[in-house]
């Protein structure tokens, strides 16, 4: 008997268990300061995506990143499957093997054969165990095997469908306020005759949004790492369009929707900075303001263009700069997290929409793109 050989094989048998009890059954989310899935998450993920954004021009590194959302969750069902096996062979290890084995002498390459083995019920019959307590042991895995197909089974539908459910509204918002969204755009889209009901009705339908993904994203964080289906749409951007919205609305237009503003900017940025939590984001200020001086005059100038009745008074400017602090941040940290480009507050060029192109139509090489940003922090 090896007791400590055993404890750890129990030891690690556990650890999975609990990290798989808390990634896809507990509803809610994990304040625990050390998870082994954080940790996978964490450094796989600046792992490629510093492999992808270095080694790659911007659409092919694009993609690479949009294939480590699904790729990663395979990996994380990998690593967890095999903490399970290597558990259970360190503990028939440190009970002596006690297996009717082709080799003399079992080694603890047998033992890890004959886990695997039983974990994913292949039920070969080379090596049989000639214990009571191994014999249990068997069975235990064999049921635990069963039961993490189950899981995965049943997890792949809900990240699906959760997927889905985020990214009808982002699609939506294509042709609502361009691609990619921009508080402005949607704003001058909005500004004919009975306009400002639906813009009201709109922000309604994101507060809802709001609220589900954050309880999706809570749950299964994973789905952050999910990309849109255009490289100028995500779920990032699209938060950022609809918080921008929400400020211009409650500090710089006159009499429109501001109660629905406000209640949608709330759950907005709840969403925003609860999920800079989970990913550990702290708030970045960055060096570049998204919305200068001379922006700003041009923004609220087309604005006007359009029909818009805009407050009056020098300090408007100012209360939104205040607005912006409360949420800016941590978009910005979450940006350089997940390599996102975070979209402006004014296009002066117009650029076509994405239902308005296509992949035989050239027009679509001239859109605004900028490059991702890039984090130097070393995990």
């Amino acid at each position: 008997m090896e007791p400590l050989t055993i404890l750890l094989g129990a030891a690690l048998i556990l650890l999975v268990l609990w990290e798989g009890f808390e990634s896809i059954i507990m509803p809610r989310r994990v304040t625990r300061r050390f998870r082994l899935t954080r940790v996978f998450f964490r450094s796989s993920w600046g792992l490629w995506a510093r492999f992808s954004t270095r080694l790659f021009s911007k659409r092919a590194s694009e993609s690479l990143l949009s294939v480590y959302g699904p790729l990663s969750f395979l990996m994380l069902m990998l690593l967890w499957a095999t903490g399970l096996v290597t558990g259970f062979a360190l503990i028939h290890w440190g009970t002596g093997s006690p297996f009717k084995t082709p080799e003399p002498v079992p080694t603890f390459l047998s033992d890890l054969y004959f886990s695997a083995t039983t974990f994913f019920t292949l039920g070969l019959g080379d090596i049989t165990p000639t214990s009571q307590l191994a014999r249990f042991l068997t069975v235990a895995e064999g049921g635990m095997g069963f039961g993490f197909l189950a899981l995965i089974i049943s997890y792949l539908p809900l990240l699906n469908q959760s997927f889905e459910r985020r990214e009808i509204n982002i699609s939506m918002l294509d042709s609502r306020a361009g691609s990619p969204p921009t508080a402005s755009e949607m704003l001058i889209r909005h500004s004919h005759d009975q306009a400002m009901d639906a813009l009201t009705q709109l922000l309604h339908d994101w507060e809802r949004w709001s609220a589900e993904f954050l309880e999706g994203h809570l749950s299964y964080p994973v789905l952050a790492y999910f990309r849109s289906q255009h490289d100028n749409q995500s779920w990032l951007g699209a938060l950022t369009a609809i918080l921008d919205t929400c400020a211009l609305v409650m500090v710089v237009l006159e009499g429109t929707c501001v109660r629905q503003a406000e209640l949608t900017f709330a759950m907005a940025r709840h969403a925003v900075v609860d999920l800079s939590l989970v990913f550990q984001r702290a708030p970045r200020t960055g060096r570049k303001d998204r919305l200068s001086a001379e922006e700003f005059t041009a923004m609220t100038a087309a604005l006007k263009e359009a029909g818009l009745k805009l407050k009056n008074g020098g300090e408007t400017e100012e209360h939104l700069r205040e607005l912006r602090q409360l949420y800016e941040p941590y978009l910005k940290g979450l940006s350089v997290y997940f390599r996102v480009t975070l979209p402006p507050w004014y296009i002066a060029e117009k650029v076509p929409d994405n239902w308005q192109v296509s992949g035989w139509d050239k027009s679509h090489q001239h859109r605004h793109h900028e490059p991702a940003p890039q984090e130097n922090t070393h995990f």
